[in-house]
């Protein structure tokens, strides 16, 4: 019964990747997952924004190592200001700051955080990227406030 009702909804509702209006107006995603703040019961679970960030991680990992072979090579916590990192600016983003990963990849952590905290990146969002480049600067975990 679940396989033909899933069938028959995805028949009706349609399935998107992204977020779409419904016929009503209210913001959807998925398979008909109303996910509009102004209707009562909408969103995601907190198990879904698990399941999601999980799957937004592993494919940052994956794609840093693809793009920076000796980012295997560096301790967790680095790594991890990479990452986060990445999942702000894209990865692509990321790989522009040319500099900065040079040093990273010389283990001249000092120096890129210097580097890192003369960026765009560091005007546009401050209190993350001097608690990134923190973290990059010591090998220590840097968290938000409240985090």
């Amino acid at each position: 019964m679940i396989s033909e009702l899933k069938r028959q909804l995805t028949g009706d509702e349609g399935k998107r990747r992204t977020v779409y209006k419904d016929h009503l107006g209210f913001d959807t995603i998925g398979i008909g997952r109303l996910v509009d703040s102004r209707k009562p019961g909408a969103g995601l679970r907190d198990s879904e924004i698990e399941f999601m960030l999980q799957n937004d991680v592993e494919d940052r990992v994956n794609a840093l190592h693809d793009a920076l072979p000796w980012f295997q090579n560096l301790d967790d916590v680095r790594k991890g200001a990479l990452l986060a990192m990445s999942f702000q600016l894209g990865v692509e983003g990321l790989l522009a700051f040319k500099t900065s990963l040079g040093l990273i990849r010389e283990g001249d952590f000092d120096e890129a955080a210097r580097q890192l905290l003369k960026s765009k990146w560091a005007e546009q969002t401050p209190a993350r990227a001097k608690r990134i480049s923190e973290q990059v600067r010591t090998g220590k975990w840097q968290y938000a406030p409240g985090a």
